[in-house]
């Protein structure tokens, strides 16, 4: 198996937030992966017209399409068990053992690091054999298509990073449905005035609505004692 840990250090790089100092190091991080040549020359030609257009637009806009990309929406999320828990109560025993994997490797996070953003999952692959990177990884692929084919139905060029993420595992790259997201402005709409509690909770007052009647007993009336 090729050594890959030189594109996977790339590929978090690139997946990271877009500051000043990154897009300054663009060419030798191309010149690493096209080096290394793990990843198939077709997808490198991908990538590096992602390092272009990173090097060449307007950084306000650069970094605004990125939060944009990343941050406004689950369905691209770079926090891996986004996708699998949600905000459910799983996610931090799930994130817990993440981070004892990383620690057992010799790997310890910063505070402000999550073990599951994916610019941290590749930065520990890459400190692993190829052939342990490769398997890692491959545990993932569910994930990781499901963020590659959010960001490929955005039509964001980023796609082809998680897709090379994908290859360095052994996956085939092929889009799944992905559901629609409800907009910011529907998760947040206030239901019309005396139009129910919430917009997902009680009918409408025009609505065939459920009575239950329940029997006061001597034991519950007010005033009465047991």
């Amino acid at each position: 198996m090729k050594p890959n840990r030189h594109s996977l250090r790339v590929l978090a790089l690139l997946l990271g937030y877009p500051h000043a100092e990154l897009r300054a190091h663009l060419p030798e991080l191309i010149e690493a992966i096209d080096a290394e040549a793990a990843i198939p020359a077709p997808r490198r030609d991908e990538i590096r017209a992602l390092a272009s257009e990173l090097a060449k637009r307007d950084s306000f806009e650069i970094e605004a399409r990125y939060v944009e990309t990343f941050d406004r929406g689950r369905s691209t999320s770079l926090h891996l068990f986004e996708h699998v828990h949600g905000d459910s109560r799983d996610r931090g025993p799930a994130l817990v053992d993440l981070t004892q994997t990383y620690e057992k490797a010799g790997l310890f996070l910063s505070p402000e690091e999550l073990p599951d953003h994916l610019c941290v999952v590749l930065e520990f692959a890459s400190t692993q054999p190829a052939q342990l990177a490769h398997d890692f990884l491959g545990e993932m692929a569910h994930i990781l298509t499901l963020i590659f084919s959010g960001l490929q139905k955005k039509g964001s060029p980023y796609a082809a990073l998680v897709a090379a993420v994908l290859e360095l595992s052994g996956q085939k790259v092929q889009a799944v449905h992905i559901e629609p997201e409800e907009t910011m402005d529907e998760s947040w709409a206030e239901p019309e005035a005396f139009g129910g509690c919430s917009t997902k909770g009680q009918a409408r007052p025009d609505a065939t609505q459920p009575i239950h009647i329940v029997r006061k007993t001597a034991a519950t009336a007010p005033g009465v004692t047991a």
